[in-house]
């Protein structure tokens, strides 16, 4: 009677378990090579992983020289609309001095179109 997963000699018996005969076991030949083959491939696979996920770090999309890149870019665009919604309520505070009454509309004429009132003297100083 054979045991399932043991390969054994061309003239072994099989053992009783009473008997004092020693029985050389020889393990299968792809036995013998599947460890050699694992413990070469393993490492190798996950080096390569490694390698790919780091190499992605570095160059790939969400690479850290691209997010500090966007990162710059975002802060300026941030500026930027700080700026202009500053700009925006300056312009909106205008329009309402605008609509509310005429002392602004004539201040701009005199400033800007350098209009006077009918019995005033112009004078321009140069600085």
């Amino acid at each position: 009677m054979r045991r399932p997963g043991l390969f054994f000699g061309p003239d072994a018996r099989p053992a009783s378990r009473y008997t004092s005969e020693k029985i050389a076991l020889q393990p299968r030949p792809s036995a013998s090579i599947l460890p050699i083959m694992t413990s070469r491939i393993v490492p190798a696979v996950l080096l390569v992983l490694l390698v790919v996920i780091h190499a992605q770090l570095w160059v790939g999309r969400g690479s850290l020289p691209n997010v500090t890149a966007l990162q710059r870019k975002l802060d300026q665009q941030q500026a930027a609309n700080a700026q202009a919604r500053l700009t925006n309520e300056q312009l909106a505070s205008e329009v309402d001095d605008l609509r509310a009454g005429l002392g602004m509309v004539e201040e701009r004429a005199r400033i800007e179109l350098g209009m006077v009132k009918p019995n005033e003297i112009f004078v321009q100083v140069n600085k």
